[in-house]
């Protein structure tokens, strides 16, 4: 699919008025983006776990307006509450869909959300509520295009929740969602993510992910600035090569079960991300103390237990746990007595991969 087929042509049959509500998940890269060109297009293909209890809820009312103004009008609340800052990113994705969903132009929105986690916890909120919103328009659509189908449905979802957040577009389905063009992915795009339907071993299946909340302060420094960040860059075109050649690894590392690869994979990812914060300018240190000694307890649990089980990071201080399913009771022991006293208020919140966005 390429952009134009996304542009509908002809007229809608308008609703006066209604209520759409999607449940939309986060989701934790393994192989991560990190640099991005073009109206938000990756520099290199990602590769993800989607999350499962890390979920934004979303219920969008719409009216037909009384006048004649062409503009998108909407109120967003978080929580029952109106939420002012979440204002200009919505409105930057409103103005970046329009010629998408030419119809939300007749339409005053009412944007009500709320997260299955603390919004000030340090878990980026954005992916699953860009997604959760892309998802409800898109409902709209169906609506008034009933004859869409499934695969065009899914894939303009992701394409729109792309436009309001990058990574966003990589939780509309699960377990594993690839995003941006890779030869080993067929029908892979940098538009839009897929499912990745290759061959998964018995022991990635059901993985678990306990997020370790170091930090619940807002991130040192944004996504756009981050990625902004790459374009000059010493290093960039030497790290998008490295992901590529790292996600080709991950797919056969996925096929053959072989667990301690998967590990040195996973975790070198995680520092690569951290190591291309630390070498930009300006230059970033987004761990804490606390995220360094819940990975060296780490490693030493594994060193001495034989035990599967890996770190993750996003561009922050929080810290990933992944672990096979097997392991679950002796991770949440090691998790409870060891590691939950380097998290803020000793909080963290276990999860595992699910299969994305569903409507409520």
């Amino acid at each position: 699919m390429t952009q134009s087929d996304f542009v509908p042509f002809g007229t809608f049959n308008l609703l006066s008025e209604g209520v759409v509500s999607y449940q939309s998940p986060s989701n934790i890269a393994l192989v991560k983006y990190w640099g991005k060109h073009g109206e938000q297009l990756p520099q290199n293909t990602s590769l993800s776990f989607t999350l499962s209890n890390c979920f934004t809820k979303t219920r969008l009312s719409f009216k037909q307006k009384s006048d004649t103004s062409n503009k998108v009008r909407f109120k967003v609340l978080l929580d029952d509450k109106e939420e002012p800052s979440f204002v200009p990113k919505i409105k930057k994705f409103f103005n970046r869909i329009e010629k998408y969903l030419p119809f939300i132009n007749n339409y005053d929105f009412r944007i009500e959300t709320s997260n299955s986690f603390p919004h000030s916890s340090g878990i980026a909120s954005s992916a699953s509520g860009m997604s959760a919103l892309a998802a409800c328009l898109m409902e709209m659509e169906k609506i008034l295009r009933p004859e869409i189908s499934k695969e065009y449905l899914i894939n303009k979802t992701s394409f729109l929740a792309r436009l309001g957040s990058g990574s966003a577009c990589r939780s509309l389905e699960g377990p594993l969602v690839v995003w941006g063009k890779h030869p080993d992915v067929e029908g892979s795009s940098d538009l839009f993510g897929v499912s990745y339907q290759g061959e998964v071993h018995k022991n990635f299946k059901n993985y678990q992910d306990t997020v370790l909340l170091v930090d619940k302060g807002e991130k040192q420094v944004s996504s756009t600035i981050g990625h902004n960040l790459m374009h000059d860059h010493a290093y960039a075109q030497a790290r998008f090569r490295q992901a590529n050649t790292n996600l080709s690894k991950l797919l056969s590392v996925l096929k053959s079960g072989d667990q301690d690869a998967f590990i040195k994979i996973i975790e070198s990812e995680a520092l690569t991300l951290h190591a291309m914060m630390m070498t930009s300018h300006p230059y970033f240190i987004l761990m804490k103390p606390n995220t360094l000694e819940i990975i060296n307890d780490l490693w030493n649990y594994r060193d001495q237990t034989g035990s599967k089980v890996c770190f993750t990071l996003d561009a922050g201080a929080n810290v990933h746990v992944l672990y096979p399913e097997n392991e679950i009771k002796d991770i949440h022991n090691f998790i409870d007595q060891k590691l939950s006293k380097y998290c803020q208020n000793g909080h963290y919140i276990n999860d595992n991969v699910g299969s994305g966005a569903k409507k409520l």
